[in-house]
């Protein structure tokens, strides 16, 4: 049974969510295998059902868990310094947080993107093709494509042989999953598409088309982010 830390300030949730992230990896629970249901975990850590629904939420945001209704929770990764490694998950206002993380994007990504068009190698950039195909593939069947996601944009700044700019890819790792976690699927043509324009014009080593379809791209997350902070202001 979990014993809560009076001196943690965090909230009961979030250090459930660490309990449960280490009780999934000490099991082990491998990739494609259910954990158990919420009653169990309830018992298991001596909360209510309620903080368990609140880490598993915490969970599938990361790309950890996914959710299947009428079958259970499952693991669908493991790996946990790519979902947000400099963690800025634990900020509460998710949706200011976005707003931040998008001003930095901008600042950078379209830049990284015009590089790319300059230094990419020809493997680079059949993986770069591959890496859009795969979160295509993923996003259209209705799977978890956050990994893949984070893995195409890495793939990007990896192809600016730029070594300061690879330091920065934590912060775009964390921006790519916040985003999604919030928008969810609202946004999946407009990202499968700009996703191509960004790779096509890569591709084809057109550095004004890059800087724009990666603007573009960013864009659709800002306008999506900014109706959903309207929203949950206008009801509150």
């Amino acid at each position: 049974m979990y014993k809560s830390d009076k001196k943690n300030k965090r909230p009961l949730g979030e250090q459930i969510e660490d309990e449960l992230m280490k009780y999934i990896l000490q099991e082990p629970v491998e990739p494609g295998r259910k954990i158990p249901n919420e009653y169990e975990l309830a018992e298991r850590f001596g909360v209510g059902r309620s903080t368990i629904r609140e880490a598993v939420k915490g969970l599938v945001s990361r790309g950890i868990l996914e959710v299947r209704r009428g079958s259970g929770t499952y693991v669908i990764n493991t790996n946990t310094l790519a979902e947000d490694p400099l963690g800025l998950g634990r900020i509460e206002d998710k949706y200011k947080m976005a707003l931040d993380l998008f001003e930095v994007r901008l600042m950078i990504e379209p830049e990284i993107a015009a590089l790319a068009c300059k230094n990419a190698s020809g493997k680079e950039l059949d993986r770069l093709k591959r890496l859009c195909n795969e979160t295509e593939q993923l996003y259209r069947g209705g799977h978890n494509h956050i990994s893949k996601d984070i893995e195409f944009h890495t793939c990007i700044a990896q192809c600016s042989k730029n070594q300061v700019v690879e330091t920065l890819v934590p912060v775009i790792n964390t921006a790519v999953y916040t985003f999604a976690n919030l928008t969810h699927r609202l946004l999946k043509e407009e990202t499968l598409e700009t996703h191509r324009a960004i790779t096509d014009a890569i591709c084809k080593r057109d550095s004004v088309g890059a800087r724009c379809a990666m603007m573009m791209h960013l864009t659709y997350n800002r306008q999506t982010i900014m109706k959903l902070l309207e929203e949950r202001d206008y009801n509150s």
